[in-house]
């Protein structure tokens, strides 16, 4: 299949693209509410966020974005951050694969297309297609899960084409998908707007997978079935499989600021900005005498008389357990090594000889104001994967957008 005969500019129109929108109002902390804060907070970067669309836009050479706004936007906030990926141009729509948060989208007043990537339910579809969210087809059995809505909704129920072409998690396997295809295509119940599969980010496997889905998207196109907007390349993608560009680019990780697996390489192809910040204060400032330890299991004990300072984030907000393997916190101007095993809603850091910070002093356990504080320098650090530095982030923590 030659790609390039694609327009995918056309593409993105046909699924949906919108002038830029006026951003709505935003369910977060003012500024002023973080003043005296102790507990933890994130805050958003709205500038990264824009920095970062364009990056991954430069990238792909204009291919418009679905975006990836998965598991509470990668931590950082669903109705946070969607109400502000929504007014750029680039962003052609979102990508879920949950129902309920795409139907969180569009109550939060989300205009765009929205692609619900998982299963969906008999007793959430009404609402789904209610709200204008398009399905992902691709079970033995979708004419009659879908027919019901199809007959709601006085017409076919929109959505894309999801292939398993080697990840073997989601989506119909491609050796049986063109059969299938010519199966369910004819039906008046399916409107296919795009097809898509998902990498599973092993360099030489991933040309193979994207061989079996060109190839087998354009024999089903030559069998005379439209599919829409063609869509593989992750942030991954993005960064490492141009060939995979096609019509539509669906990066995650990469619009948050975080490189998806080769922080090196990507960095020197495409700079990223960390778009969040996660703060706490200072509750707690002691000195412990030679001998005294600290926290669970007394992994540190005090050789010297030593100053500590306790921060109230831990691992019910989505510090890592492994923080005590390397991390450090940025307080004032100063980096300070986290010290003694994470709790569930505390860490304790080694100030040092001298009481150099208060109570109140504001900590940022993670973001982009010092390098050994960024997303990837802190998996590393830990040996964690910055997936889990962002996606384990507590979908609790209050929002700050600035």
């Amino acid at each position: 299949m030659t790609m390039s005969r694609r327009n995918f500019v056309a593409a993105a129109a046909a699924f949906g693209v919108a002038p830029p929108l006026e951003p709505m109002a935003l369910p977060t902390l003012s500024r002023q509410q973080t003043g005296d804060r102790f507990d933890p907070w994130i805050e958003v970067d709205a500038s990264a966020l824009r920095h970062n669309v364009e990056q991954v836009t430069r990238l792909t050479n204009g291919r418009p974005i679905l975006a990836v706004v998965k598991n509470n936007a990668y931590g950082l906030g669903l109705t946070t951050v969607c109400p502000v990926l929504e007014t750029y141009a680039e962003i052609a729509g979102f990508a879920v694969v949950k129902e309920d948060a795409a139907i969180a989208l569009r109550d939060a007043g989300i205009r765009k297309p929205i692609l619900l990537m998982g299963m969906f339910s008999e007793s959430a579809g009404r609402d789904l297609i209610d709200k204008r969210i398009a399905l992902s087809f691709y079970t033995d059995d979708v004419l009659a899960r879908v027919e019901p809505l199809a007959r709601a909704n006085d017409g076919p129920v929109p959505g894309h084409v999801y292939l398993d072409t080697g990840m073997g998690r989601m989506g119909m396997p491609y050796h049986r998908a063109r059969a299938w295809l010519n199966e369910v295509a004819g039906s008046t119940t399916l409107d296919i707007r795009g097809t898509f599969m998902a990498f599973t980010e092993e360099a030489e496997f991933d040309r193979v997978q994207l061989e079996r889905f060109t190839t087998l998207a354009g024999r089903i196109e030559g069998d005379g079935i439209d599919l829409g907007a063609l869509h593989a390349a992750s942030s991954n993608g993005v960064y490492h499989l141009p060939e995979a560009h096609l019509d539509l680019v669906r990066p995650g990780i990469a619009i948050y600021g975080a490189y998806p697996s080769r922080p090196d390489d990507e960095m020197a192809k495409a700079e990223l900005r960390t778009a969040f910040r996660l703060k706490a204060r200072v509750v707690r400032v002691a000195q412990l005498r030679p001998g005294d330890s600290v926290s669970y299991g007394r992994d540190y004990v005090a050789d010297r008389p030593t100053w500590i300072a306790t921060l109230p984030v831990g691992h019910s907000d989505g510090f890592t357990r492994r923080a005590v393997d390397g991390a450090q916190v940025l307080i004032g101007e100063r980096l300070y090594p986290v010290i003694g095993a994470v709790s569930a809603s505390h860490c304790i850091v080694e100030v040092g000889e001298e009481p150099s910070v208060m109570v109140g002093d504001v900590a940022i356990v993670v973001g982009p104001d010092a390098p050994a504080i960024r997303p990837n320098a802190l998996a590393d650090r830990v040996g964690t994967s910055v997936y889990d530095v962002l996606m384990h982030l507590n979908p609790d923590l209050p929002k700050v957008l600035t």
